[in-house]
């Protein structure tokens, strides 16, 4: 049986999307040009407001599908990773995806096969535009 667990962001006009190793989305509502693993602002909840039992799955070590989807053009971009048992979910803003097999308080999945850089330009493009971003989680 599969769980799968959506979360609403917007777009700004500072994203960038070229970091090569993450992708995030996070509760803040500003972006600078800095932040460039950021696909997604004003996110409905942090890492730390998942439901238990997303987390629990998680913590099982196993594979991960996440979906950003731009409900309005009609485009996605997916993401497979994985869970890990060293998993905290303590941020309370921030949401990141990670190629590599670091942990923190703001990891959701490492191991991704993709980071931000690795999204299309045309998905990175309208997300410029503020549209509505759809965040979800597969397990």
């Amino acid at each position: 049986m599969s769980v799968k667990f959506t979360i609403r962001a917007e777009g700004h006009p500072n994203i960038r999307a070229t970091h090569r190793t993450t992708f995030e989305i996070t509760k803040e509502k500003n972006l600078t040009p800095k932040g460039d693993c950021i696909v997604g602002v004003n996110a409905e909840i942090g890492i730390s407001e998942l439901p238990e039992k997303i987390k629990r799955l998680l913590l099982l070590d196993r594979q991960v599908k996440i979906v950003l989807e731009l409900p309005e053009y009609g485009i996605k971009e997916t993401v497979r990773a994985y869970g890990d048992s060293r998993l905290s979910f303590s941020h309370s803003t921030d949401i990141v995806i990670r190629k590599s097999n670091y942990v923190c308080g703001r990891t959701l999945a490492i191991r991704a096969n993709r980071a931000a850089i690795d999204f299309s330009r045309e998905f990175v493009e309208l997300l410029k535009d503020r549209t509505e971003l759809l965040f979800t989680i597969e397990l």
